[in-house]
């Protein structure tokens, strides 16, 4: 069975957060479905979207987890975003936080060291 994923993020200044998700993803979108969409391909069928919707803006919790994790984080902090937390779980299991301008939340997770 196919599984395709889109998970999207409500945004309240779509300009804004394009510029910001541009650097916390280091690319540019992959596709512009319209004027209010923006759509990051993170893996094959696996896509992050923002989209326009200033009332639902600030909601989102994605968690992406990823085994280049402290590769990804350093990578992040060099286009000038730093996590606004981290955790480590008492398996081991590593987390980054990070907070878009409307308090959304893209977390990227790795596993132990």
């Amino acid at each position: 069975m196919a599984v395709d994923l889109f998970a999207g993020i409500p945004v309240s200044v779509y300009p804004r957060a394009l510029e910001w998700y541009e650097r916390l993803l280091g690319t540019p979108p992959a596709f512009l479905p319209n004027d209010t969409e923006a759509v990051w391909e993170l893996a094959e069928h696996r896509y992050l979207f923002i989209e326009l919707r200033p009332g639902r803006a600030g909601g989102a919790l994605h968690t992406v987890f990823v085994g280049d994790f402290d590769e990804r984080v350093a990578a992040i902090a060099a286009r000038g975003l730093e996590p606004d937390q981290r955790e480590t779980y008492a398996n081991g299991v590593r987390k980054a936080v990070y907070r878009d301008p409307d308090g959304n939340e893209v977390s990227f997770g790795g596993a132990p060291v």
